[in-house]
């Protein structure tokens, strides 16, 4: 008998006996219930940081972190390296993407071994304590990161530059971020005086394809310089906004899609007058909306907000403070006309408090999503500097933040609907300390500016990480001011949203199946 026949009529027969095995073991009334989902540790995080400055003059600090967990902690790997596939070497040679030999061939990408690996720019070696590193001057890199193992869950960094002098002078503040397909960015400008860059950043091994659509207070804008935008493998490309349409736009609302692959996107802002900083992208198309943690020195609040949709909005606004909820007198609601950018200057509106802007739908009016950011500014005159708001995402079970210092970190913490309990977590310092945590009580339709546990015998710089206790969603956010002799008499500050951080990941409950085996 041929071996292949043998071999038919033992697979028969091993197909048999597992069928066998499954009648007998199939309870009489069915199939056994599937049990419920159930939250697990991610295994891999990747996180994207674009260029942050061409500026000589410019000093950046980077840091990254990943918290404790319950996973095991003596495996796992997390860095950073620098974006240097498609860009110039040391050698003045094209990077390794560019050099169609065996790397090309294999379709390596950036950070993998090759001809010339990148070697970590930043890297975490244990679940706990964060790390630091610093570039000055233009050189500083777009880094791009990954984490595995048991420093996946939570990895989070950040990126923080001082602009000393020039365009955009102040306090420029990123967390670094996922790959996605889709932003939103309500806030941009290409007004006289202002430059603002959209960097992409690409981490994977194939070029992304990006379009770019801009919407003023006319509605969208002709551009198609703005469509097939290519940003090559493990590498960073920076957009200046102003060369996309020739007629300048004070209030803009950008739309960055991949139409293949995935890229990071964040634009940073740099104006004459009043320094500048990072936005960050825009929480995804909401009918409802909260723009937590403006200063209560803020001397001038715009709200930029915008419909994607087909249908107008019509909005209720209120600040949410310490002690209660109101709306600003004149703007108590605001209509946005489906697709076209609205901005709405409102002036001093936290009144020597700190507070968060919640945008809700009318009672008469249909739930329609919206994008909102706000720009804020503190100090008068010639020492005004500015930051970017865009509206947060919940925290949701566990959200992070590095780069806080013992002095001038501020946390603001919004329950837009329901009262909310809160765990607040300080982390050691980059050059030692001990861990601090305390919990608060967020009333509902309220913003706390909490007072920090501050980790003992800190040395460098911390991280925060805050946890729904129970109760309501809440959004929070981080503000870093500067001040002292950098400063100059700037009031220098930077604001970052805080947003779950992705350690955990729904796993299905899954039972074997056999009767996949029958059909």
């Amino acid at each position: 008998m041929k071996r292949t026949t043998l071999s038919l009529i033992a697979a028969g027969a091993a197909l048999a006996a597992i069928t066998s095995v499954a009648a007998v073991a199939a309870p009489e009334d069915g199939p056994a219930p599937v049990g419920k989902a159930a939250q697990q540790p991610v295994e891999r995080s990747s996180l994207l940081c674009p260029a942050p400055s061409s500026s000589e003059l410019a000093e950046t600090t980077y840091t990254a972190y990943t918290p404790r967990t319950e996973v095991a902690s003596d495996s796992g790997t997390a860095a950073l390296a620098p974006a240097t596939r498609g860009l110039a070497d040391e050698d003045g040679e094209s990077g390794k993407g560019d050099k169609g030999g065996k790397d090309d061939e294999k379709g390596k990408g950036a950070g993998e071994k090759g001809e010339k690996e990148a070697k970590p720019f930043l890297a975490v070696e244990k679940q706990g304590t964060p790390v630091t590193a610093e570039e000055n001057g233009s050189g500083a890199p777009a880094l791009i990161g990954l984490a595995e193992g048991s420093l996946a869950p939570g990895w989070s960094a950040q990126q923080t530059t001082v602009f000393t002098a020039g365009a955009g002078r102040g306090l420029h503040g990123l967390g670094c971020a996922a790959p996605d397909t889709d932003f939103w960015f309500p806030g941009a400008s290409t007004a006289e005086g202002r430059s603002d860059y959209l960097h992409l950043t690409n981490p994977d091994d194939s070029a992304a394809v990006v379009d770019i659509e801009l919407y003023g207070k006319d509605g969208a804008l002709d551009s198609e310089v703005g469509e097939g935008i290519q940003v090559p493998p493990g590498s960073s490309v920076p957009v200046l906004l102003s060369t996309l349409t020739g007629k300048p736009q004070t209030n803009l609302t950008v739309h960055v899609t991949a139409r293949s692959g995935r890229v990071a996107a964040a634009v940073q802002a740099l104006d004459d007058k009043v320094g500048g900083d990072w936005i960050a992208p825009s929480a995804e198309p909401s009918d409802s909306v909260v723009l937590p943690g403006i200063p209560k020195d803020a001397t001038a609040v715009r709200l930029i907000a915008f419909a994607p949709g087909s249908a107008d909005a019509d909005l209720e606004v209120s600040v949410a403070g310490p002690h209660n909820a109101l709306s600003p007198a004149g703007h108590e609601t605001l209509h946005l006309k489906s697709g076209m950018t609205t901005a709405v200057d409102l002036g001093d509106v936290t009144r020597g408090e700190p507070g968060s802007l919640v945008l809700t739908p009318t009672g008469d009016s249909g739930r329609t999503p919206v994008v909102a950011a706000v720009r804020v500014i503190r100090g008068k005159g010639a020492d005004q500097e500015s930051a970017f708001i865009p509206a947060a995402r919940p925290v949701g079970d566990r959200a992070t933040v590095t780069g806080n210092g013992a002095k001038g970190t501020h946390l603001a913490l919004t329950a837009s609907g329901k009262a909310a309990k809160v765990r607040v977590t300080a982390s050691a310092g980059t050059g030692g300390g001990t861990a601090a945590t305390k919990t608060y009580s967020v009333p509902a339709g309220r913003t706390q500016a909490v007072d920090i546990p501050a980790p003992d015998s800190l040395k460098g710089t911390y991280a925060l990480t805050v946890e729904t206790v129970s109760g309501g969603p809440v959004h929070a956010s981080r503000t870093l001011t500067l001040s002292g002799a950098a400063a100059d008499g700037v009031p220098m500050f930077t604001v970052q949203n805080l947003a779950d951080d992705r350690g955990t990941v729904t796993v299905p409950a899954a039972r074997p199946q056999m009767r996949v085996l029958l059909d």
